[in-house]
């Protein structure tokens, strides 16, 4: 997930947005044109380090009352992103381990088996002037009790269980959705 920043020269209208020297420094931090100029033109600082992070998290689903369906359980995140929940590994745990107190952490859950791998995803992103290479493990895991209700972690704008069909439409991350079509494949399956 990379972000296209503008790059060379600042262009004669670039140049023209310029906010004169002559005004106070008051009046430029509180200018919407200089917050507008600011963002888009702002100059980027060279990528100092590269960070590997890994993570892990899980697919989390359960059968419906009459078994012939899937829901699975989504997180909206502070951005209003649908996803899975996941984070980072801890020294001294797997990921297996990582998947089982993410998810703890970040539905509430406690009565659910983490049953096997589907796969990892990779991406990269940009942090101040650190390149981010987030490697995350993701497994497959079953719900046990239908009646527990999963929280939501204060940081989150949402926890919700949805049919799958819906969870594909609204899930923000086309590895992730990849990986939930291995899930529905293997729990009809029976293969986990």
């Amino acid at each position: 997930m990379m972000v296209k920043e503008p790059t060379g020269e600042p262009t004669a209208q670039r140049r023209a947005l310029k906010v004169p020297e002559a005004l106070p420094t008051e009046a430029i931090k509180q200018s919407p044109l200089k917050k507008i100029t600011s963002a888009v033109f702002r100059k980027k600082t060279a990528i100092q380090e590269i960070v590997r992070e890994p993570t892990s998290g899980g697919i989390v689903f359960r059968l419906t009352a009459d078994k012939k369906d899937v829901e699975i359980l989504l997180i909206q995140d502070s951005k209003g992103r649908w996803t899975i929940p996941k984070g980072h590994i801890e020294p001294g745990e797997t990921a297996k381990m990582t998947a089982r107190r993410e998810i703890e952490e970040e539905t509430g859950l406690r009565n659910f088996d983490v049953l096997t791998w589907l796969g990892k995803i990779h991406f990269k992103y940009r942090r101040a002037d650190k390149l981010v290479l987030m490697t995350t493990q993701i497994y497959l895991v079953q719900a046990l009790d239908a009646r527990e209700t999963p929280t939501a972690e204060k940081w989150m704008k949402g926890i919700k269980w949805f049919n799958f069909t819906d969870a594909l439409d609204v899930i923000e991350y086309d590895d992730i959705e990849k990986l939930m079509l291995i899930a529905k494949r293997k729990i009809r399956a029976g293969e986990y």
